[in-house]
């Protein structure tokens, strides 16, 4: 048996083996932009990883915005190589959902990425969004650059003036440079672009009331 759901993060010496290979095949190309989900990219373009609950309204989220080249779903923050998403379910590989999100610098900028992450999840409940309960939904940004770890740090302290001013409670995100947390794993190809494939299907994110100040 895979096992129960673990409410609490675990340690490397408590995660799922996984595996050495990836145990499906991908289709490779993004449904809704019609780019390379693995690259190559354009010249320049440059990755963000973000987590903020069920990857599949996060993907969604993303793919509409100016300046993203592609995006996908896939699992990272944890320990198992090549999990699956039951074994991720389960709360014992250690990753979180995470959404890949590559664009264009000259197009937009990791600010402006970030405010479509503060603004569409609630960032100060740990372990969950909404029903979904577990670490798998532990909200993250995990940057691949200087910029982008700036622009998380000072948008993160910007935000939380605003929850502060409402009455609202304390950002939990994560923020670790993807370099430390690991390698991104694709997830299955059912989980990609889920909500083109299926557009009435299950999606908790949308504005959550507050707004990130310009900056």
């Amino acid at each position: 048996m895979i096992g129960r759901r673990r409410p609490e993060r675990i340690g490397p010496d408590e995660a799922l083996p996984g595996r050495p290979q990836r145990p499906f095949a991908l289709s490779g190309t993004h449904t809704v932009l019609g780019t390379p989900l693995e690259g190559p990219w354009p010249e320049g373009t440059q990755v963000l990883y973000v987590a903020m609950g069920c990857f599949w309204g996060v993907e969604r989220i993303y793919w509409q915005l100016p300046g993203v080249v592609t995006t996908a779903a896939g699992y990272m923050g944890g320990y198992t190589p090549n999990p699956t998403y039951a074994e991720t379910c389960t709360g014992r590989t250690g990753h979180t959902e995470t959404v890949l999100v590559a664009y264009d610098p000259a197009r937009t900028t990791p600010t402006e990425l970030l405010r479509a992450f503060w603004e569409n999840h609630d960032p100060t409940t740990a372990n969950r969004q909404g029903n979904d309960i577990g670490t798998q939904y532990r909200s993250a940004i995990f940057p691949t650059t200087p910029e982008q770890r700036e622009a998380a740090e000072r948008t993160r302290d910007a935000f939380q003036g605003v929850l502060t001013a409402a009455g609202a409670g304390t950002i939990t995100t994560e923020i670790v440079d993807a370099a430390q947390a690991g390698p991104f794993w694709y997830a299955e190809e059912e989980h990609q672009q889920y909500l083109d494939k299926n557009p009435g299907g299950y999606c908790n994110h949308g504005p959550n009331g507050c707004r990130l100040p310009t900056l």
